[in-house]
């Protein structure tokens, strides 16, 4: 068994020496085929009262995807600096907790591959069925771990210590949620809430319509496109996890960033031959842009999770009107 180097990794570890008295490390496990293993890291700042608001961010589950990876990285050795000088963020604290999964995948980061080094798909990996029409193989199968999307037999190691590193950061929590970058859909960036296996609304959803206000009216020129999942999969790990915290009566909410990486391939179309694949952007400045952009997004996220009971705690008609409201928006079109 040999121990690779992963750039992402590097550049944690370097943050793990750089702050040590501010940053907490759990090493998650060791994670990739027999010959080659890399070390899975959750990095938590902030409050460790448990019952403390939770907000996490996660990357680099599709290999492929590398810079949702690069982007959590950036927002943690952001906050970390910030943290030096800012007496509004240290008070702030040490009311939440923040947590970074940046690298859930670090074998397929390091060969460039979608899957893990079992050719599964993480995010078609749970026991979740889809219900209703869910497209032909891109929805998730278990014929052949050759083709893509392959859903396994069973729960991969990265999702079972990825489960178990969020439950240790959450589980007693008042409140809590995760943003899970990606890069592989559309032309926008976008904001996608459960569900992914079933069209049906998801029971949070008046808390998300909350947010989706609250953003956008802070932030009225923002770039982002907040929506259900645009297509149904089965096996979707954040509806497994949600639907396992339900059980737990455990607030969670699962958000998943969907950089819209369509655009840089029409951009620069040669991106079609580079070896970081599609789902990555190829030059330098557009990538630097990228790294920067999400800072609004970390940071309003951050205000809203210490101060969840001004918007998240809502009586029976605050309830029954933001989900109608958000039933209109979302799911009753004409």
């Amino acid at each position: 068994m040999s121990q690779n180097v992963l750039a992402e990794t590097l550049e944690i570890e370097k943050l793990i020496a750089e702050f040590p008295s501010v940053m907490r490390v759990e090493l998650l496990g060791h994670v990739g085929s027999q010959e080659q293993q890399f070390p899975s890291y959750c990095l938590s700042i902030g409050s460790q009262d448990p019952q403390a608001p939770v907000l996490g961010w996660v990357g680099g589950v599709h290999g492929l995807e590398r810079i949702g990876a690069q982007v959590v990285i950036a927002l943690l050795r952001s906050v970390l600096q910030m943290q030096l000088w800012d007496e509004s963020l240290q008070q702030t604290l040490k009311k939440v907790r923040l947590f970074f999964i940046p690298t859930v995948n670090p074998w397929g980061i390091y060969h460039k591959r979608r899957s893990n080094a079992a050719g599964v798909d993480l995010m078609r990996n749970s026991p979740v069925d889809g219900i209703g029409e869910i497209p032909y193989l891109l929805g998730g199968h278990r014929y052949s771990n050759k083709l893509p999307w392959f859903r396994g037999n069973e729960m991969q190691m990265e999702n079972q210590i990825l489960l178990q590193g969020i439950l240790k950061q959450i589980l007693g929590s008042k409140f809590s949620w995760t943003v899970d970058v990606h890069s592989g859909f559309g032309w926008q960036d976008q904001i996608w809430f459960p569900f992914a296996y079933s069209k049906e609304p998801f029971a949070d959803l008046p808390y998300l319509h909350r947010f989706k206000s609250f953003y956008e009216a802070t932030h009225p020129y923002h770039f982002y496109k907040i929506e259900p999942q645009s297509y149904q999969t089965h096996g979707d790990v954040w509806d497994y996890f949600y639907l396992e915290m339900q059980k737990k009566q455990q607030r969670f909410m699962p958000l998943t960033l969907e950089l819209g990486s369509w655009n840089w391939l029409k951009k620069n179309p040669l991106q079609v031959f580079s070896k970081e694949g599609f789902f990555y952007p190829f030059q330098s400045h557009r990538q630097k842009r990228i790294l920067r952009r999400h800072w609004t997004l970390f940071d309003f996220m951050i205000r809203m999770t210490a101060s969840f009971e001004k918007w998240a705690d809502l009586d029976a008609d605050q309830l029954e009107l933001s989900r109608a409201h958000a039933m209109e928006l979302w799911y009753e079109k004409k």
